[in-house]
């Protein structure tokens, strides 16, 4: 890497030319239409005159500001477009504070899917991966309150709320059936961009894209330049994605001048092609990371370093979502998210709802996708449930192979337990509760880190090149 491109990148994120975001962070003004307007071919007549009706004749008082917030809501509604919503003043709120990477919650980016709220990715650090929620695990209940017909911002105003709050989910996982999270609420970490180096190759993990990322990621490359590294390792894995002048800026520097970054597809089908601006930065062999929870900008970076910069990719199939959104706010603090665009792959290619292949294809061992098992419940001899079947399968990952997962807590189960409980210094009950559930999810943790078998086929693709 040139020290004196990658001091430039900074100004490169700063100027970046955009003409739609996947989310804009500035957001428009807007204002309605008085009922001093309408005219004899209004097609708005009918709602003027449901409204009308409604403040004269309902039996009791109306909300002026309710009819006006649930006629806007239908509207948007009635789109069928999940990443189309309105948002009331607190809605707005929370919305532009994601925007900025700052808020309080679980940690999960969640939309609408098929008339459920389904969870994109869970954050790096959050509660919500601590916890283990998985992309596509829809939710169904929030503290015993069915989120089924909420819009995505009514349910993520139930989910989130102050650092320390407690939050009960029930999620269904498709092959698992039902399980109960209970997760503490937390801050959502404000760093986007985390590095390490391993035997000379610099591994980058963006976690999302927020105003920031940009001049972390210039940031993270000066630091890795500093370090010689001969080989770069670019994790968009769990990356729900963000905002799209940082996507765009953030592939300028990897993307060769004059290479197309993506195309965005207006309404009446004209097409806007986003090259880049500036010469490379980056000159040694790099490898991007993917799996189901890579979405939207991220999904942009990944096909634009692929298809561009002949980059190649390792994971799995990512999320695919390839509509673009901006925000139009009002007077009072609500606004409205709204689809504008489509947008594609430098070759022209609309992965919306089909993801980007990877050319090296690498999952996770199958104890990755292991549900979260809640310490304050109690798993003991003659249980028989899910988070039993989890806690034996765990078990088996551990090192504890002559136990069945069948999800009925028996004798062989119990000893294995004891065993466990044994070897790692904790009360011997045969239960597991409290610290044994902790040990366990710790080491299963540290072990899931040991055999990363997605990074594993990354650093082996990137040697292929490096040689």
């Amino acid at each position: 890497m040139s020290n004196n491109k990658l001091k430039f990148l900074f100004a490169i994120v700063l100027t970046a030319v955009i003409s739609a975001g996947i989310t804009f962070a500035v957001v428009q003004k807007g204002t309605g239409v008085s009922g001093a307007e309408r005219t004899g071919d209004d097609p708005f007549e009918k709602l003027y005159s449901t409204y009308d009706t409604l403040q004269g004749e309902f039996y009791q008082n109306t909300n002026e500001e309710k009819l006006v917030d649930g006629a806007i809501k239908g509207m948007l509604q009635s789109l069928g477009d999940p990443y189309s919503a309105y948002m009331d003043q607190e809605e707005a709120k929370g919305f532009n504070e994601n925007i900025s990477s700052s808020f309080e919650g679980i940690g999960a980016e969640v939309q609408e899917s098929d008339g459920k709220i389904m969870i994109v990715s869970p954050i790096k650090g959050s509660p919500a991966e601590k916890a283990g929620l998985k992309p596509k695990d829809k939710i169904l209940k929030v503290d015993d309150k069915s989120v089924e017909g909420m819009t995505v911002n009514e349910a993520v105003m139930l989910i989130r709320g102050e650092k320390g709050s407690k939050v009960q989910l029930v999620i269904e996982r498709d092959g698992v059936g039902q399980l109960d999270f209970n997760l503490t609420r937390d801050t959502i970490p404000l760093e986007t961009v985390y590095t390490e180096v391993e035997d000379g190759i610099g591994k980058i993990q963006i976690t999302k894209f927020s105003e920031t990322t940009g001049k972390e990621l210039a940031d993270a490359l000066n630091e890795l330049n500093d370090q010689n590294v001969k080989g770069l390792v670019l994790d968009l894995r769990q990356n729900p994605g963000g905002l799209l002048d940082q996507a765009i800026a953030m592939s300028d520097i990897f993307v060769p001048k004059g290479k197309t970054i993506m195309q965005i597809e207006n309404k009446d089908g004209t097409k806007e092609v986003q090259k880049s601006q500036n010469d490379s930065a980056v000159n040694v062999p790099v490898v991007v990371v993917v799996d189901n929870g890579t979405a939207s900008a991220a999904e942009i970076m990944a096909g634009a370093l692929h298809q561009s910069a002949g980059i190649p990719i390792v994971g799995e199939k990512t999320f695919g979502k390839g509509t673009i959104q901006t925000a139009k706010s009002f007077e009072d603090g609500s606004s409205i998210k709204y689809t504008i665009a489509k947008w594609l792959t430098p070759d022209g290619s609309w992965i919306h709802k089909k993801g980007i292949e990877p050319q090296h294809k690498a999952s996770l061992p199958a104890y990755a996708n292991l549900p979260y098992l809640n310490p304050e419940k109690e798993l003991k001899q003659g249980d028989s449930s899910a988070e039993v079947k989890a806690a034996q399968q765990m078990l088996q990952a551990l090192g504890y192979e002559d136990i069945k997962s069948e999800g009925f807590f028996e004798e062989t189960t119990k000893k294995a337990v004891t065993q466990f409980q044994s070897e790692n210094n904790l009360s011997q009950t045969g239960t597991i509760k409290g610290e044994t559930t902790i040990k366990m999810l710790e080491l299963l943790q540290a072990k899931l880190k040991e055999n990363d078998t997605q990074m594993s086929k990354a650093l082996e693709v990137l040697n292929e090149q490096m040689k």
